[in-house]
C-alpha cells in the first residue's frame, strides 16, 4: 500500500471517527438538531481545525469569533447578517465567514461541507 506524502491530510481517510453533537440551546437554535463532523486536521498552536461537517435543516444564531472557510458539498445554506442582508450557497459554492459575523446560519436542507477554521 502506498503511503501518502508527509504533512498531507486526505479527507477520504476512513479511519477518522465521526463525532455527533446535539445543539439544543433555545437561545441559539430554532429547533434542536444534531451535527456530525469528522476532524481530519487540527493544530492547536495555530488555532486551526479542518474536516467535514453535516447537519439537517435548522436555523442557528451566530456571533463568530473565528474565520471559517466553507465549501458546500451537498445542500443549501442561507447566511443572514444582523442588518438583514442574506446570501444563499449551494453545492459547489465556497465562502468565508470572517470573525465578527453576527446573524443566522440556516440549513435549508441537509448540508454537508468542508470547513477550515482559524481561531
Amino acid at each position: 500500500m502506498q503511503e501518502s506524502p508527509k504533512n498531507v491530510v486526505a479527507f477520504r481517510d476512513a479511519s477518522t471517527d465521526a463525532v455527533d453533537v446535539i445543539v439544543d440551546d433555545p437561545a441559539l437554535v430554532d429547533v434542536p438538531y444534531v451535527y456530525r463532523s469528522w476532524r481530519h486536521f487540527s493544530d492547536d498552536a495555530k488555532g486551526a481545525v479542518s474536516g467535514i461537517w453535516e447537519a439537517g435543516p435548522h436555523l442557528e444564531r451566530c456571533k463568530c469569533d473565528f474565520d471559517e472557510l466553507c465549501h458546500v458539498l451537498e445542500g443549501t445554506v442561507r447566511l443572514t447578517d444582523s442588518d438583514g442582508n442574506s446570501e444563499t450557497y449551494s453545492a459547489g459554492d465556497s465562502f468565508v465567514v470572517s470573525a465578527g459575523f453576527s446573524g443566522t446560519w440556516e440549513n435549508l436542507s441537509h448540508v454537508r461541507k468542508v470547513f477550515f477554521i482559524l481561531a
